[in-house]
């Protein structure tokens, strides 16, 4: 079992190994496997990059993400351009359901609301405002209104995890009742939690995902 010195040296590390995140502001401190990111970005894709990083190590079982994002005064926009472009990028990534989906933004901080017969779109319209320029952070307020029964809610996750290389599923549990999907069991690593969690967003009609999943130490 990694100590949290050890874990802070790798997460330290992997900051430093990416190309797309300034980590020189970034303060790492971890207790008991928990990760504590502190300090700031130039960017909200650099906050979320930063995040994906630290779950990608070894040893990690929880991750507190409290770094602030300082957009620099070159990169400072006006709330109604940062909309509208954040709204350009939803008509190019969601073509088809874009317009269920209300942007606002305040202060630099991104809203979004409205509805999506799947996750995964509601996923992608968070994908794709996060790279807006001028983005201190986002807010997904979007809801999941499913057309499918829990019993196919179930099973369609089942068969995913099945599928999966990266999912022991015959040591996860799967639970629907009306779109709210609760998963239990036990893993090895925290990036295998995370991707039975993500296998069960991308089920059809799922609207919530309380994850349950332990990580054997």
């Amino acid at each position: 079992m990694k100590s949290d010195s050890d874990i802070k040296m790798d997460v330290e590390d992997e900051l430093r190994w990416d190309p797309d995140i300034e980590s020189t502001d970034i303060a790492v401190s971890v207790k008991n496997g928990v990760v504590t990111l502190a300090g700031f970005v130039p960017s909200y894709s650099q906050k979320f990059e930063a995040e994906k990083d630290v779950k990608r190590v070894a040893g990690v079982v929880g991750v507190a993400n409290d770094l602030d994002v300082r957009v620099p005064s070159v990169d400072q926009r006006p709330d109604p351009e940062i909309a509208r472009d954040a709204v350009n990028a939803l008509k190019n990534d969601l073509p088809l359901s874009w317009q269920n989906i209300k942007v606002t933004v305040s202060d630099g901080w991104i809203t979004l609301e409205g509805s999506a017969e799947w996750n995964y779109q509601r996923e992608r319209a968070e994908e794709a405002v996060r790279f807006v320029k001028g983005a201190k952070g986002i807010m997904n307020m979007i809801e999941v209104k499913p057309k499918v029964t829990p019993s196919e809610i179930k099973r369609k996750i089942e068969e995913a995890f099945k599928r999966n290389a990266e999912v022991d599923a015959d040591n996860i549990k799967v639970e629907a009742t009306d779109g709210q999907v609760t998963l239990k069991g036990t893993v090895h690593s925290w990036f295998e939690r995370e991707e039975a969690e993500r296998a069960a967003w991308l089920a059809p009609g799922v609207k919530k995902v309380e994850d349950r999943i332990t990580i054997r130490p």
